[in-house]
């Protein structure tokens, strides 16, 4: 499809580090273009926080984007790989319906992933037809701002385009695309990927990736690898109590209350 390009006063600042990582960590996507693409909600809140101009956002120009059919002047247009145990057992995985646009720099100088979930078939699709729905992605869009504005760490989402298609699921449903936002997409399994199928001075590039990312202090200790993981731990301890503090406080409260634990 054809380069939108940049306007002045839009805001996009994209940068795209990721793709300085060894080509097996990725695979360009060619678009799948919607058929009708309309804007169903946008948080302008978080536009603003990104730079980008919200009523730019609403043009009939930008929803083609967001809806995964026009591509954007500087953009990746990415799904990662990664691998993990989401089907009972060890698999390579990755982004089997979302592509990462771009790494959005912020005018506070912060870097922020891109992604458009729904978005079509990747090289990763497993045989899915790379689709979501309307209904979970609304859903997804209400949850992630929920928890942010409950101060716990997790994806926040931008917008919900409807594509104007139908997906085939239990039922004829409505098909939609969120526009989800990130620090980044690296995750456990893209750990686990590369160790299984890459070899160490791939790995080793994604921890230096990684730490300068997103630790950049602990980048030149002796042993950074391990106070990596030290950090990792360490944020992910307290991802967990955040989620207790919501989720685990309250079941133990409703099960002791009705006597299911003696």
């Amino acid at each position: 499809m054809k380069d939108k390009k940049e306007s002045k006063g839009i805001g996009w600042n994209l940068d795209n580090s990721y793709l300085n990582l060894p080509k097996v960590f990725f695979s360009k996507i060619n678009l799948n273009p919607v058929s009708s693409p309309q804007l169903i909600i946008l948080n302008d809140t978080l536009a603003k926080e990104l730079g980008l101009d919200s009523n730019y956002l609403k043009t009939e120009e930008c929803v083609k984007i967001l809806s995964g059919s026009e591509t954007i002047k500087k953009g990746a247009f990415i799904a990662q790989a990664y691998a993990g145990h989401q089907f009972g057992h060890f698999t390579m995985l990755g982004d089997g319906r979302a592509l990462l646009i771009g790494e959005q720099i912020t005018p506070s100088g912060k870097r922020y992933d891109i992604q458009l979930k729904g978005s079509g078939k990747t090289p990763y699709s497993r045989g899915g037809d790379g689709r979501a729905v309307l209904g979970p992605m609304i859903r997804e869009y209400i949850i992630s701002e929920a928890m942010y504005n409950l101060k716990i760490p997790t994806t926040r989402s931008l917008a919900v385009v409807k594509t104007g298609e139908t997906v085939i699921r239990e039922t004829v449903k409505e098909g939609a695309i969120l526009t989800r936002v990130a620090s980044s997409h690296i995750r456990f399994g893209t750990f686990q990927y590369i160790s299984q199928w890459g070899n160490k001075e791939q790995l080793k590039e994604l921890a230096d990736y990684s730490i300068k990312r997103h630790y950049p202090y602990i980048e030149d200790d002796e042993n950074k690898y391990i106070n990596f993981l030290k950090e990792v731990i360490k944020a992910q301890a307290s991802l967990v109590s955040k989620w207790q503090c919501i989720g685990y406080k309250q079941i133990t409260h409703n099960i002791t209350k009705h006597k299911y634990l003696t």
